[in-house]
């Protein structure tokens, strides 16, 4: 049959016949080359990074994480950040020293040069400042924002102090809260609440109290559940207040036999010197 058609025809037709499938064949070259050539290829970050270590640790600095072992989810980055860790997890060091002594203890936040240093096997605290919590060991929950912030703190837990030098003395007293510069700076007792530059400054062993305001219960020491409010609101008087006096000067107060009048209003009553 293709013998009897022209020759002309015979060879226009071969010769698309060809064209065809040389399209069809270099087709996938083609798009290959074009795709290769066109599209942004996918690439590492260059220079790679380094500091990445087995169990997802991060280590930068001279001797950052230098004692790891079996400890995983750590970051250290600092000049002997982390440096004791064994087996603590989940630990963040940023700043020389920080959490340098942390050994088994876990889930710990520092960012501060000594921040939380001698901390040993205490877990889930956080540290922000320079030597804030640096003295801790074993406590656990506490945080402390700014600088020495709780840095007397070795065994004391759920405490929290924001301010330089808030709980600054505190070692074993649990479960305060102080908020202002040097709130509580000489607390070691627990159950204090303090806010306000400078208050409770003095307190050492009493519990149970609060203050609020700059200076609130400034003087106090050891006296315990004592509460003040307003600036420079140094002490309380807790003397007891005879009823007669009461009646005297306010007859329309009446005050049953064996009623007691609360310490505040002792201290209310107290300002008009009678």
């Amino acid at each position: 049959m293709i013998s009897q058609i022209p020759s002309v025809i015979r060879e226009r037709f071969i010769n698309q016949m060809i064209t065809w499938l040389l399209a069809r064949s270099c087709l996938p070259i083609i798009c290959t080359f074009a795709c290769s050539t066109l599209l942004p290829s996918a690439r590492a970050v260059d220079p790679p990074p380094d500091g990445g270590y087995p169990n997802f640790n991060t280590a930068e600095g001279d001797s950052a994480l230098f004692s790891l072992t079996t400890g995983a989810d750590n970051t250290a980055n600092g000049y002997q950040a982390l440096f004791s860790n064994t087996s603590g997890f989940s630990n963040t060091a940023i700043g020389i020293d920080a959490l340098e002594g942390n050994t088994t203890g876990s889930l710990n936040t520092a960012t501060g040069g000594g921040a939380l240093e001698f901390n040993t096997t205490g877990n889930s605290n956080t540290a922000n400042g320079f030597a804030a919590l640096a003295s801790n060991t074993t406590g656990f929950f506490n945080t402390a924002t700014g600088s020495v912030a709780l840095t007397a703190n070795s065994t004391g837990f759920q405490n929290t102090a924001t301010g330089s030098g808030a709980l600054e003395n505190n070692l074993t007293g649990s479960n305060n809260t102080a908020n202002g510069v040097q709130a509580l700076f000489s607390n070691t007792a627990s159950y204090n609440t303090a806010f306000g530059g400078n208050a409770m400054y003095s307190n050492t062993t009493g519990q149970g109290n609060t203050s609020t305001g700059d200076e609130a219960l400034y003087s106090n020491t050891t006296g315990s559940a004592n509460t003040a409010t307003g600036e420079k609101q140094r002490s309380i008087s807790t003397r007891p207040v005879a009823k007669t006096q009461v009646m005297a000067w306010m007859p329309f107060l009446v005050i049953p036999a064996a009623a007691t009048i609360p310490p505040l209003a002792q201290f209310a009553l107290l300002q008009y010197h009678w």
